[in-house]
C-alpha cells in the first residue's frame, strides 16, 4: 500500500517525466489577493497566467498545494470534507490540452497507482447554454475506455454547469466579467463495498452524496471568459487546470471512503481516542473528525503566523480551535483539560513533518504552535464550563445567539449544533445582524469573503495593486530598510497595507510618505516585469512576500529604470502581477487612515484618486 508521501512523490515525478517543471507550493495564507483570506485551491495564485501571464517557470507546471477552505467548516464530520487539504496540481498554459491532459491522469491512476478499472468513473460537460456539449472529452474517453474493454456507457456520465463546469464563482451566471471558466471532466472512484443510503435517492451515481461514489482528480479545460453581456468568449489560450485531492486519493487506494482512516489522519484518531478515553465509532466518529481537521487546519495557519482574534484569519483560526475544544469537551464528558490537545498536535505535526512539501518543521515550529494553542484554549476554558450551563438553563436559543457568543466565545457552528442537540430555537440571523452592529465582521465578512473565490482585475484593483509597491518603497524611505510588508488587501474602493514598525506614523510622516508617492506618480515611472533567476533578484534588492516560496526563477515587477537601468529602479518587488504600465495613471495617492494592529504591527489605508 502507497503512503501519501509516496502518492505525491509519484504524482510530481510522472509529470516531471512529461517535462512539467515543479513549482513551489503558495502559502495558505494570501497576502496581495483582494477578497479572499486562504488559498483555497491549486490554481488560485496562477490566474494571473491562466489569463496569459508568463509564469517564471515556463507554461507546464506541476505542484502540490496546501490549501485551506473555511467555507467548508460546516461540512466537516462526515467521511470526507475538510477544511484544510492538498491539492495535486498540474497546469498548461496553452500549451497542451485534453488531448495529453486525459489519457495522462488515466494513466497516472491505473498505471502509477493501480486503482481497479471497474472502480473508476468519468464524468463529461453535456453543454448548456451557448456552451456546446464537450464531444472532444467525450471522444477521448471513450476510446481510452474501448481500449481498456469497458463499457463507455457505463463509465461515462454527463453532467451540466452545476457538476462539470468550474469557475472560482461557481456557474456561469455567478460568474464576474472577465472571470475564466471551463468545462470540466472528473474522476470519481466507487466504493463497491458501501451501501447506497436510499435517502440521497433511489439510484446512485458519481455525484450522488451519499458517500459511495468520491471525486479524486478533476480535470479543467478553462478555455472561457465571461463578457460584460453575459456571453462568453475564447480564451487567448486554451489551459489546463487540474487538480486531485491527496487526502481522497489515498482513500481510494485505501478502497475505504472515510479519509480519517488514511495514513494523513489515523495517528490522529488514536491521538483523540487516547485523550477523550472513546474510540473511533459511530456516536463518535462526527466530534473525532472535527478535532483531527479543526486542529491540522489551525497548526498550518499557526505556521503561516496567524494568532487568534476576533478579525478575518484569526477569527477563522479562533473558530477552529475554540470548536475543537467544546466538542473534546462533549466527548470527553469534561475531563479533558484545555493544555491536554498537545499530543494530538504533535502527532499531527509529526505526520506533517513527513509530507513533501508540507513546510512543517517540528524542530523549528513546534513550540510555537504549541503555545498559540495553549494559550487560546486555556483563555477559552475559563468560560466554556460556564457557557455550556447557560445553554443548560435556556429555554430557547433564538435571540441569545449573540449574547452566547459575546460572553462566552462560543463559535456560531457550536451554538447551533448544541441548539439542534437541545432541540432549542435558534435564529441565525438575529446572530449576524447583531454582529454586524458591533463590529467589522460583518456577515459580508464573516461568510462571503471567506469563501475565498474572486480575484478582482477591475481597473482601479490594478491602480491599488500599483500603488501598494510604490508606498512600500515611500515607507522604507522615510521609516528605514528595516521596514517591509506584512500584508495587504486592495479592493476597487481603497488598498490596505499592512507592515512592521514599532509605533504609529506621526501626521509628519504621513505627509512625507504621500509626498513621495505623488512624486513618483507625477514622474511618470514605467511599470514592468523581468523573469530573472531568484537569487540575483535578492541580490539586486528585490523586496516583497513570498521570497522563499519562487523557485530558481522569479517575475520582477519594476518601477522605474528600463532594462539594464533596472537596478536603477525606484522599486524593485517580487509580484505576479497584474499593474499599470505607468504610474502617471494613478494621479494620486491619498492616505486615509491608519491603525495599530498588534504588537510592532501597523497597518494603512490609501485610496487612488484618478
Amino acid at each position: 500500500m502507497l503512503s501519501s508521501a509516496e502518492i505525491i512523490k509519484k504524482y510530481i515525478n510522472f509529470f516531471k517525466k512529461h517535462e512539467h517543471v515543479e513549482i513551489k507550493g503558495y502559502p495558505i495564507v494570501l497576502q496581495n489577493d483582494p477578497t479572499t483570506l486562504f488559498t483555497n485551491s491549486g490554481m488560485q495564485p496562477l490566474v494571473p497566467y491562466l489569463l496569459g501571464e508568463q509564469h517564471p517557470e515556463g507554461n507546464i507546471l506541476v505542484n502540490v498545494q496546501n490549501c485551506f477552505r473555511s467555507l467548508d467548516i460546516n461540512e466537516v464530520g462526515d467521511n470526507r470534507h475538510t477544511t484544510f487539504f492538498r491539492m495535486l496540481g498540474n497546469w498548461s498554459l496553452g500549451a497542451y490540452f485534453k488531448e495529453k491532459q486525459i489519457p495522462w491522469f488515466w494513466e497516472f491512476l491505473t498505471k502509477e497507482l493501480n486503482l481497479p478499472l471497474d472502480n473508476l468513473h468519468i464524468t463529461v460537460f453535456k453543454g448548456g447554454e451557448d456552451i456546446p456539449r464537450d464531444e472532444e472529452a467525450l471522444i477521448i474517453w471513450e476510446d481510452i475506455l474501448i481500449k481498456e474493454g469497458l463499457d463507455p456507457k457505463e463509465k461515462i456520465h454527463l453532467y451540466g454547469f452545476k457538476e462539470n463546469w468550474w469557475s472560482r464563482a461557481g456557474t456561469p451566471d455567478n460568474m464576474p466579467v472577465d472571470e475564466p471558466g471551463g468545462p470540466s471532466s472528473e474522476i470519481f472512484y466507487e466504493f463497491t463495498d458501501v451501501d447506497h443510503d436510499m435517502s440521497y435517492g433511489e439510484k446512485c451515481h458519481p455525484n450522488c452524496n451519499c458517500g459511495k461514489f468520491v471525486e479524486i482528480g478533476n480535470c479543467v479545460f478553462m478555455q472561457y471568459q465571461k463578457q460584460n453581456n453575459g456571453s462568453f468568449k475564447k480564451l487567448s489560450q486554451k489551459n489546463v487546470d487540474f487538480g486531485g485531492g491527496l487526502e481522497r486519493l489515498a482513500a481510494a487506494l485505501n478502497n475505504n471512503p472515510d479519509i480519517f482512516t488514511t495514513d494523513l489522519y489515523e495517528g490522529v484518531i488514536k491521538a483523540i481516542e487516547d485523550n477523550s478515553g472513546k474510540k473511533y465509532e459511530k456516536e463518535n466518529m462526527n466530534s473525532m473528525r472535527i478535532i483531527a481537521d479543526h486542529l491540522k487546519g489551525a497548526i498550518f495557519l499557526i505556521k503561516d503566523g496567524v494568532i487568534p482574534s476576533n478579525k478575518e484569519h484569526g477569527y477563522i483560526l479562533r473558530r477552529l480551535l475554540r470548536r475543537s475544544a467544546v466538542k473534546m469537551h462533549l466527548l470527553s464528558g469534561g475531563s479533558t483539560p484545555m493544555g491536554g490537545f498537545e499530543n494530538i498536535c504533535d502527532e499531527i505535526i509529526r505526520i506533517e513533518e513527513n509530507i513533501p512539501n508540507s513546510g512543517i518543521n517540528r524542530s523549528e515550529q513546534k513550540n510555537n504552535i504549541f503555545n498559540v494553542i495553549k494559550n487560546e484554549m486555556e483563555r477559552f476554558g475559563k468560560s466554556l464550563d460556564n457557557g455550556l450551563k447557560e445553554i443548560e438553563k435556556l429555554k430557547n436559543i433564538k435571540g441569545k445567539e449573540f449574547y452566547l457568543f459575546q460572553t462566552f466565545g462560543f463559535p456560531i457552528e457550536i451554538i447551533e449544533e448544541l441548539a439542534k442537540q437541545k432541540n432549542k430555537e435558534i435564529d441565525i440571523e438575529i446572530f449576524y445582524k447583531e454582529l454586524e452592529a458591533h463590529r467589522d465582521l460583518s456577515r459580508a465578512a464573516s461568510a462571503g469573503k471567506f469563501k475565498g473565490g474572486l480575484m478582482d482585475n477591475q481597473e482601479m484593483t490594478i491602480m491599488g495593486h500599483t500603488a501598494t509597491h510604490l508606498l512600500h518603497q515611500a515607507l522604507r524611505d522615510t521609516l528605514g530598510k528595516h521596514v517591509h510588508q506584512t500584508g495587504s488587501n486592495i479592493t476597487a474602493e481603497r488598498l490596505r497595507f499592512d507592515f512592521n514598525y514599532k509605533s504609529a506614523l506621526t501626521d509628519i510622516q504621513i505627509k512625507k510618505i504621500e509626498n513621495i508617492i505623488n512624486q513618483k506618480i507625477s514622474d511618470n515611472l514605467p511599470v514592468y516585469f523581468e523573469i530573472i533567476e531568484t537569487k540575483i533578484a535578492k541580490k539586486i534588492g528585490a523586496i516583497g512576500l513570498f521570497q522563499d516560496s519562487y523557485g530558481d526563477k522569479s517575475k520582477i515587477y519594476f518601477i522605474g529604470g528600463s532594462g539594464d537601468k533596472s537596478s536603477n529602479a525606484y522599486s524593485i518587488e517580487f509580484c505576479g502581477g497584474p499593474h499599470v504600465d505607468f504610474t502617471g495613471k494613478l494621479k494620486r495617492v491619498n492616505i486615509i487612515k491608519q491603525e495599530s494592529i498588534g504588537q510592532g504591527q501597523q497597518r494603512i489605508y490609501a485610496k487612488v484618486n484618478i
